[in-house]
């Protein structure tokens, strides 16, 4: 009986360990909600295998009030299959693999949906914790970077 109890508390024990784990490994870090330093827009960053990704969970309108978020669509991308879907909840991250040993997530692709075109990216925390995100055209220093703090769950 005593043995029972403790088998059962061992098991808790490490299913416990295992589950804090897995939530807590450095590839996971950028798992979430991030919204840009601009506050124009908002991402959801999420894993899908061992591919991470990121959709557009929301962006400013303010541009033209006439055409709000929900209704806008991918017009300027030169596959014209694509130019009707919908900028809100489209993935514009792809293909995002960690290396531990840059502690960075590289060999994705981002989409700008404001050219229609799509650029390497790699993505990496600064020393204030800001997630960056760097577009790039064959080589990292020909680049543009966006700059994202994690939204309060």
């Amino acid at each position: 009986m005593m043995n029972t109890k403790i088998l059962m508390l061992f098991c808790f024990l490490f299913t416990s360990q295992v589950t804090k784990t897995a939530t807590t490994q450095p590839e996971n870090l950028i798992l979430g909600k991030w919204m840009s330093t601009q506050k124009n827009l908002i991402v959801n960053v999420y894993k899908e295998g061992n591919e991470f990704r990121a959709k557009v969970a929301w962006f400013s309108d303010k541009d033209n009030p006439a055409k709000p978020m929900a209704s806008r669509t991918d017009w300027r991308n030169p596959d014209e299959n694509l130019q009707q879907r919908k900028l809100l909840g489209m993935d514009i991250l792809k293909d995002l693999q960690y290396n531990p040993d840059s502690k960075r997530w590289e060999d994705g692709q981002i989409y700008d949906p404001l050219s229609g075109r799509e650029w390497s990216s790699v993505v990496y925390f600064d020393d204030q914790g800001h997630l960056k995100v760097k577009g790039y055209w064959h080589f990292e220093f020909i680049s543009k970077t966006l700059t994202f703090n994690r939204l309060a769950k």
